[in-house]
């Protein structure tokens, strides 16, 4: 007995330095403000924004001049049988100046292409927003079951500890058995076993907060306000989901840039355009001063390409056709999570009620058994039982709640409705919608950029 009051002090001492505080506590919302805000998964997704953004500017520029400056200086010398030797030294500097003037349209194609990437990156940006929000509620709601359940162990510990000690007295007063002493040990050993289970569950679950919130929980509440953001009927969920649910625009702007894509591959066996143009201002006619300068135009029509032409063709034909088919596999998916959800939503909400009345049942149950064994009536089995019974309802019920509230942010996430705006969340909104429009202009090289 010594070991087991031993582990219980030990399990006791870690769970009071795991349970959240009560001094500063920290609602859903301002969980979810806060991970919005920090967490680098959504800040990642919008740099990656900006940085897709930027093949905008790649692909305009093959229709922008490319103008260069060039430079070369010689020397020379001379040696002749019996004459001194010479030296000469030249210099010439100029530009040279070269525009694509017309590519088949290959070049618009690739800006479309670009833009339709970079719409599918905004897209992505909102799924990740989504994506951690979600696991924002989940982690929160995950902490607050884990650490009922661990004082429901707590509990269930101090129960048998006491059922431990009344069959003790009991044996030695003549109205028990060492039975009855021996099941309320092994209920009381397992009664720890499982705390301690608990406990490490509590500790998995507040290190999954930490990772999204970026701190520790403390005082985490229960309620949170869903407004009238929750789809009423499964219909209306799914019409919700095919409209604005991020991954199905994601599909649809796939199809966009595959589409973009095959143009580009269609236009490459067209005829290329290009102005050539060069300027010599510095030593253009040895040391005489003066000015010259060219400027041709050529003609490219490709005829044989080794097949690549052709390949890269087909190749965009096949990958436009695989974006619709992915589009079509991203709606079922969609429909599928929203079913789910939905189901699980309305299963946690009759598993409470079915749970509540099993507690409030179990509770009179024990406390009648207790009784009864103490007038001989029952036996300190039959407490055991009606004990454990009473701490399965009670899991149910704890676990049941929690997961109603993780299948409603479930059912938003899956509606495309889990959003700050939707949620009425206190953040500026992230978009990188500034930092596009400003680049769709940029000419300058290596110009910063101020999105506002």
């Amino acid at each position: 007995m010594g070991y087991l009051r031993a582990m219980r002090a030990g399990a006791l001492a870690v769970a009071m330095s795991m349970l959240p505080a009560a001094v500063q506590a920290e609602s859903l919302r301002q969980a979810l403000e806060s991970a919005y805000l920090n967490n680098p998964d959504i800040m990642s997704a919008l740099l990656n924004v900006k940085a897709t953004a930027e093949n905008i500017v790649l692909a305009k520029s093959a229709k922008r001049p490319f103008i260069s400056a060039s430079g070369s200086v010689t020397g020379a010398f001379a040696a002749e049988s019996g004459l001194p030797v010479t030296t000469d030294f030249s210099y010439t500097a100029g530009l040279n100046y070269t525009q694509t003037l017309f590519d088949n349209f290959k070049t618009d194609a690739e800006i479309e292409q670009a833009r339709a990437l970079t719409e599918l990156s905004k897209y992505a940006l909102r799924n990740s927003e989504q994506n951690v929000l979600l696991s924002v509620a989940q982690a929160y709601y995950g902490v607050i079951r884990d650490t009922q359940l661990v004082t429901l162990y707590a509990s269930n510990i101090t129960f048998f500890d006491a059922q431990v000690s009344s069959a003790q007295d009991r044996l030695r007063l003549g109205e028990g058995t060492k039975i009855d002493v021996s099941q309320a040990q092994t209920r009381q050993i397992a009664a720890v076993a499982q705390y301690r289970s608990a406990i490490a569950s509590l500790q998995t679950s507040q290190a999954s907060y930490e990772r999204w919130v970026g701190h520790k929980p403390t005082g985490l509440v229960y309620t949170f306000n869903f407004g009238k953001s929750l789809p009423t009927s499964i219909e209306s969920a799914v019409t919700s989901a095919e409209e604005r649910h991020p991954v199905l625009l994601s599909a649809r702007a796939a199809i966009r840039v595959a589409q973009a894509g095959s143009d580009a591959a269609s236009a490459a066996f067209g005829p290329t355009l290009n102005l050539i143009g060069s300027l010599c201002g510095i030593g253009c006619f040895g040391t005489t001063p003066g000015i010259s300068g060219s400027a041709r135009l050529t003609l490219s029509i490709p005829i044989y390409s080794g097949g690549a032409l052709g390949a890269g063709l087909r190749q965009a034909n096949i990958e436009q056709i695989q974006s619709e088919v992915d589009a079509l596999s991203a709606r079922d998916q969609i429909r599928e999570s929203v079913i789910s959800a939905w189901a699980t939503l309305q299963n946690a909400t009759s598993q409470i009620t079915s749970a509540q009345s099993a507690v409030d049942s179990s509770q009179l149950v024990v406390e009648g058994t207790i009784q009864e064994r103490d007038v001989g009536q029952a036996t300190t089995l039959d407490v055991l039982n009606a004990q454990s019974e009473l701490t399965t309802a009670q899991i149910v019920l704890i676990t049941a709640r929690a997961t109603k509230m993780i299948a409603a942010f479930a059912l938003l996430s899956s509606a495309g409705k889990l959003s700050p705006e939707v949620l009425g969340l206190n953040v500026p909104v992230h978009s990188a919608d500034g930092y596009v429009a400003t680049i769709e202009d940029v000419w300058a090289e290596l110009r910063a950029i101020d999105e506002h």
